[in-house]
C-alpha cells in the first residue's frame, strides 16, 4: 500500500538528542455493483451498490516515535464508513468514530509489543491471514461469520502482547477487562494464538472467548457494553443472547510457483445459561479450502469452498458454499475485481445466506455476484 508519510523531528536545544517520529495517513475505498438472487424472505432479487467486498472501507492514521535503545511508542486510529452514504461504521449496533481500531502502546526490538485500546484479537492477527478471506474478503467467508473469519468482531478495553518472531515462530495473547465493579469477568474477552512459517509453508492456530454481560434477567441480545462486538449476521442471529462465544481456529497455507493453497478449520460454540433465549450450546463446525493462481503479475484468480455444519440447539443444518474471484491490478493502488458465490443449505428449516452479507432468503439456495473497484492510499 502506498502511503503518505509525514515525518517530523523534535526541536531541541543545541547538543540534545533528536528523537524521530512519523505519522502515516492511509485508507481503502472499495465499491461494487452487486446482484443477489433470493435476497430476502420473499425470494426477490436485488441489484444494488455495495461497499467493502474485498476490504472494509476505512481511513486511518498510525505512527511511531523512536524512544531510543530499540524502544518505540506506537499508535493507530482507524475509522470505518459506508462508502454509499458516508455514514460512520456501526459495531454491535453502535456508531463509532474509530470503530475499527484505536490503540496506543510500546514496541521493543527484543521483547515484543504491548498495546492497549480497541483492537483485533490474536486469532484475527495470526490465523485469518492464512485463509481465503485475506485475499477475497466477505465472499469467501463463513455464513453469518459464525467463527469471526471475516473480522466482524473487535475488542474494547484490550491489553495485547505480540512476541518477536523466533525462527519463524510468533505468538500473541490478549485480555479485555469487562470493567464492571464487583464482577471482574462480566463482559470480558480473552484470546491466544500462534503461528509458524518456514519457506513456502505457514500454519497458525488460536482460541478466543467472548463473554456476554452477567445479568439477573432474561437477555434479549448481545450486550452493547461488553468488550467484544460479537459476530451475529444471519444463521447465528437466534443466539445473540449467548452467555459466551468460544471459537477455536486453525489454518495452513502453502505457496508453490504461481499457486497459493490453503485449508482451515474452526469450531464455534454459542453457550447458553439460564438467562439466554435458547437452552443448549449451539455448535458450528467449519471446514474450508482455497486455491489462488497468479495468472500474470497483475491478474489473480481464486476458487474457494466452505462447509458449515450447525448442531446442538434444535435441528442440525449444513451449508455448502462455492466462491470464485478474479482481481486485476491497474496500478499498485487500484484494482478491479469480480467475485461471486453460490450456497446450498440443507436440514430442517435451513435457508441459504451467502457468507456474512446478511441477505436471508426463504430458499435453500442463494447466489451473489459483485463487480467492483478498490483504491488504496
Amino acid at each position: 500500500m502506498k502511503k503518505i508519510v509525514l515525518s517530523a523531528f523534535s526541536l531541541a536545544l543545541v547538543g540534545a538528542a533528536h528523537a524521530q517520529s512519523s505519522v502515516t495517513l492511509y485508507g481503502v475505498l472499495d465499491e461494487s455493483l452487486q446482484y443477489v438472487h433470493n435476497a430476502n424472505e420473499q425470494n426477490q432479487n436485488l441489484l444494488a451498490m455495495y461497499g467493502g467486498n474485498l476490504q472494509g472501507n476505512r481511513w486511518g492514521m498510525k505512527g511511531t516515535e523512536d524512544l531510543g535503545g530499540g524502544l518505540k511508542a506506537i499508535f493507530q486510529l482507524e475509522s470505518g464508513f459506508n462508502i454509499n452514504s458516508g455514514a460512520l461504521g456501526k459495531y454491535n449496533g453502535n456508531t463509532k468514530l474509530f470503530g475499527r481500531q484505536a490503540y496506543v502502546g510500546l514496541a521493543g526490538d527484543q521483547w515484543g509489543t504491548v498495546t492497549a485500546g480497541r483492537q483485533y484479537d490474536p486469532v484475527v492477527d495470526l490465523v485469518q491471514p492464512l485463509t481465503a478471506d485475506n485475499y477475497w474478503g466477505s465472499t469467501f467467508t463463513t455464513p453469518g461469520d459464525v467463527d469471526n473469519n471475516d473480522n466482524s468482531s473487535r475488542t474494547n478495553s484490550a491489553l495485547k502482547y505480540v512476541s518477536p518472531v523466533f525462527a519463524g515462530f510468533q505468538f500473541e495473547g490478549m485480555y479485555a477487562l469487562g470493567g464492571v465493579a464487583g464482577t471482574t469477568g462480566s463482559g470480558q474477552t480473552w484470546s491466544v494464538a500462534a503461528t509458524y512459517a518456514t519457506g513456502p509453508f505457514s500454519v497458525a492456530a488460536g482460541y478466543i472467548v467472548m463473554d456476554n454481560a452477567n445479568t439477573m434477567a432474561s437477555r434479549t441480545g448481545w450486550d452493547s457494553g461488553v468488550t467484544s462486538d460479537g459476530t451475529f449476521n444471519s444463521i447465528n442471529l437466534p443466539y445473540q443472547s449467548a452467555k459466551s462465544i468460544n471459537i477455536a481456529s486453525a489454518a495452513a497455507q502453502y505457496v508453490t510457483g504461481p499457486f497459493t493453497m490453503g485449508l482451515r478449520y474452526s469450531n464455534a460454540q454459542y453457550k447458553a445459561d439460564g438467562f439466554s433465549a435458547f437452552t443448549s450450546t449451539q455448535r458450528y463446525n467449519v471446514g474450508a479450502g482455497f486455491v489462488n493462481y497468479q495468472v500474470t503479475p497483475a491478474a489473480l484468480i481464486g476458487l474457494g469452498y466452505t462447509y458449515t455444519h450447525g448442531s446442538g440447539n434444535g435441528p442440525s443444518a449444513s451449508y455448502n458454499q462455492v466462491s470464485l474471484g478474479g482481481d486485476y491490478n491497474l496500478s499498485k493502488r487500484t484494482d478491479l475485481y469480480l467475485v461471486g458465490a453460490y450456497q446450498h443449505a440443507s436440514g430442517t428449516g435451513a435457508t441459504a445466506s451467502v457468507a456474512d452479507y446478511g441477505y436471508i432468503s426463504n430458499s435453500t439456495s442463494q447466489e451473489i455476484v459483485s463487480l467492483g473497484i478498490r483504491h488504496k492510499f
